[in-house]
């Protein structure tokens, strides 16, 4: 009975043994398999979480898009607003002129202060548009970037009947970001746009508004008109001249010209110049330095000789020789030997197109180019005259 009992204790001591063994060697397996599986996930981790670490330094991103991911507040009008203004300001300019003057007592030549407007970026080559009548008279042009860099810059082409000059500066590259431009020949009233300048001299202000109307004439520097200006109630200001009016979609339409206020201050009436007629006077002036409309050879009276005489059509005061018209007889205004005016020609239609001054004749011109035959119309000696010419280069 007690050899069993010893018997039966041996066993039992085995069989425990036998499993502490087994579970021990089970548990260190999966201990070994966790702890595997554990450090392949880490590194997996790390390996992912560096990725993105790289990936997000080479991408640097905008700090206004952090912000506004940031601001549930606001709408998304308004997220539209900001980043339309963030994506166009770089690209608009200050612009300060001065001219010279000799001091009465010294007679020593000092620059002063004449102006400042606004501009903005073309081309990638420096190119700046703004208002010929930013720039008129001026000695000296110097532009402010958006990073408060100042360049000084030179008169590329100017073009008074449309109040636009072309202005350059030698900046890095980097820095020369040109606008999206958009045709203007499809703007509706009530669209949205937004007027970015510098007015009395605050940089970098945007204003908004609507197309309050289309179609409008405006006067030039030259007292030319210019037709299909652009009315906005969007705030343009002394200042604001030369800078760009843009769509929803941040792309150049217009450039800001003129108000209409008894004051000289913001009156809810703006004009601007068409984006139409920008794009075709711009590469003439960055080519040539003017505008390149087709010539006739001719001096005609200006609109006051109209009314003055009262007579409509495009008075001859003078035919260059060797010009078009010179070459098809038209003949000028002069004086005869008693003293007395002896009228000119009276070109009253072009093609067709009835002219009732020298203004309707120029514009109409600006839609032909040299080498063109046109016919005209003419009052000569109080009986209608039709003639054929070719048109000549601008001269």
């Amino acid at each position: 009975m007690k050899a069993n009992t010893i018997l039966f204790r041996i066993m039992l001591w085995g069989i425990l043994l036998v499993g502490g063994f087994m579970l021990g060697s089970s548990w260190k397996s999966e201990k070994a398999t966790a702890d595997t599986t554990l450090h392949e996930t880490t590194i997996g981790e790390e390996s992912e979480e560096s990725e993105n670490q790289t990936t997000t330094f080479n991408a640097q991103p905008n700090p206004m898009a952090e912000v506004l991911e940031g601001r549930s507040d606001l709408n998304p009008n308004e997220i539209a607003t900001i980043q339309l203004f963030e994506n166009a300001a770089p690209s608009v300019v200050y612009i300060t002129t001065t001219d010279v003057r000799r001091d009465f007592w010294t007679r020593n030549v000092m620059e002063i202060p004449s102006g400042t407007g606004s501009g903005f970026m073309w081309d990638d080559k420096g190119h700046i548009i703004t208002n010929y009548h930013v720039i008129q008279k001026a000695h000296k042009a110097t532009v402010t970037l958006s990073d408060r860099s100042t360049w000084e810059a030179t008169l590329v082409g100017e073009a008074p009947d449309k109040d636009l000059a072309v202005l350059k500066i030698d900046a890095p590259k980097k820095l020369l970001i040109p606008l999206r431009r958009a045709d203007s020949d499809n703007l509706l009233v009530g669209q949205a746009v937004y007027a970015i300048g510098n007015p009395f001299g605050l940089d970098h202000t945007l204003t908004t508004g609507v197309i309050s109307a289309l179609g409008r004439e405006i006067t030039s520097v030259s007292g030319l008109p210019i037709k299909d200006a652009i009315q906005t109630d969007a705030a343009i200001n002394p200042g604001n001249s030369g800078g760009p009016l843009l769509d929803s979609s941040g792309r150049l339409i217009g450039v800001n010209t003129s108000i209409y206020s008894p004051s000289g201050a913001y009156a809810g009436i703006g004009f601007c110049i068409p984006s139409d007629v920008v794009n075709w006077v711009v590469p003439d002036l960055i080519e040539h330095g003017k505008l390149m409309r087709p010539d006739m050879g001719v001096q005609f009276a200006n609109v006051s000789a109209n009314q003055r005489f009262g007579f409509k059509g495009a008075l001859v005061l003078n035919v260059i020789k060797g010009s078009a018209a010179a070459t098809v007889g038209i003949r000028p205004t002069f004086r005869d030997r008693y003293g007395n005016i002896r009228w000119g020609d009276i070109v009253i239609e072009m093609d067709g197109e009835k002219i009732e001054s020298r203004n309707d004749l120029l514009l109409l011109l600006e839609q032909y180019e040299a080498g063109d035959k046109v016919k005209l119309t003419i009052i000569r000696d109080e009986q209608e005259v039709e003639l054929e010419l070719v048109l000549d280069e601008a001269r």
